[in-house]
């Protein structure tokens, strides 16, 4: 009983370490991450971010626009739309579907072990579907089978892996990246450089790193892709 309520008095001592660093994202919070975003200026982790957007293929494209947790939508909805889009004639592989996850939906672009050591679920407020608890894993990274049905069309496979099979593509936002790493970096006494950099080397496999989400939703109109607000 001790060692729970030690365990308890811990977590939450750490929750209010991370809320108070976050809430010190003010303008002179963003101060340092936004000189680095200035000083560099070109994004070059990965393949080249325009160059991806033209992967963007089919006679019918779409871009869900990710800016938060929004229990299972951001990802019900691009299968729904793959659903109804083959149920009227277009099958999946015509199809031309971008997620595009920034601001505080950039926790989904990451693998399990960030979540569980900067505690993601409580710095994003994402909860496990699952549980109904701040997630300490990514809940829509290889789930279960029959994790998720939705009302009137039963089990679905809304996993970023699965919905990468069926051709959908993903991308994150560097700026966000950069900012919030900054701010857990800071709660918890740590590099900035050094979390933003363990970030990156987190991100799921096709994830794509853009310089903002913002950016990405330009390109993919750029791109023939209808906008959807996903969260």
């Amino acid at each position: 009983m001790e060692r729970s309520s030690q365990l308890t008095t811990n977590r939450r001592s750490f929750l209010g370490t991370i809320t108070t660093g976050m809430a010190t994202l003010s303008m002179a919070g963003l101060a340092a991450p936004l000189q680095q975003l200035k000083a560099n200026p070109v994004f070059s982790d990965g393949p080249d971010p325009d160059q991806w957007f033209n992967n963007i293929k089919g006679k019918h494209r779409i871009v869900f626009d990710v800016t938060q947790p929004h229990e299972i939508f951001p990802f019900a909805w691009p299968k729904v739309f793959l659903l109804t889009n083959d149920a009227t004639g277009t099958p999946a592989k015509d199809n031309g579907v971008v997620v595009i996850l920034r601001h505080t939906g950039i926790g989904y672009a990451f693998e399990d072990r960030l979540w569980s050591k900067y505690k993601l679920g409580e710095v994003f407020k994402a909860d496990d579907p699952a549980t109904g608890k701040p997630s300490v894993r990514n809940p829509f990274w290889k789930p279960a089978k029959g994790a998720y049905k939705v009302p009137g069309f039963g089990e679905v496979e809304i996993g970023i892996d699965q919905l990468q099979s069926e051709g959908v593509l993903f991308c994150v936002c560097q700026a966000a990246m950069t900012v919030f790493s900054a701010g857990v970096a800071d709660a918890m006494k740590l590099n900035a450089e050094e979390v933003l950099n363990d970030w990156k080397s987190g991100l799921l496999p096709e994830v794509q790193l853009v310089p903002s989400g913002v950016w990405a939703v330009g390109r993919a109109q750029e791109h023939g892709c209808a906008y959807c607000f996903a969260g």
